[in-house]
């Protein structure tokens, strides 16, 4: 197993890490700790890509368990914020819901020999959603960073159905029959 492999691995071992960590109450400094976990994890995700494409190291393996690892991170954190009472479920439900439709969307267009890759709309989103997950697990309790964390929820559920539509609209060849 080549290191980006491993580094996606360690992305999916941390995730029950930061949940511990973010939902055991009575951890002293609980919430900061997660949100380092989970910072560090995002930042495992750009590793991991940037050492697979620099060295010529990506595998099957790989472009199957990062974005799943990715996936399962995000998820986890966002089923957190539901349980904790900081994002109304039907946001999160929207956020995970667009996950599942991208994900087999993308199955679709490999089983038709087509690659398609994040766009920019797409990278945003998952931006704003890393910013509103940090903004959450370390929830300050101040007014401006409460106002931070209502605009966050936001902007990514609406990056969340523009990045859909965008994907769906662009790719929407892919959608139809095609006779081998």
């Amino acid at each position: 197993m080549n290191l980006p492999n491993k580094i996606t691995i360690a992305r999916v071992f941390m995730i029950p890490l930061f949940l511990i960590v973010y939902l055991v109450p009575n951890i002293p400094y609980g919430n900061y700790i997660a949100a380092a976990i989970f910072v560090i994890a995002c930042l495992t995700d750009a590793l991991d890509g940037y050492l697979a494409r620099k060295y010529h190291l990506v595998t099957n393996f790989g472009k199957f368990m990062d974005p799943l690892a990715d996936k399962l991170l995000v998820s986890a954190a966002l089923i957190c914020f539901v349980e904790l009472g900081l994002v109304p479920a039907w946001i999160i439900i929207v956020i995970i819901s667009r996950e599942f439709i991208i994900s087999g969307f993308r199955l679709v267009a490999s089983d038709n020999g087509v690659v398609i890759a994040a766009s920019y709309i797409a990278k945003f989103k998952t931006t704003a959603q890393m910013i509103m997950s940090v903004l959450l697990i370390i929830n300050f309790n101040l007014p401006v960073f409460n106002v931070l964390e209502q605009i966050f929820i936001y902007l990514s559920l609406i990056l969340t159905i523009i990045s859909l539509v965008d994907y769906l609209y662009k790719n929407r060849k892919v959608l139809s029959e095609n006779k081998r």
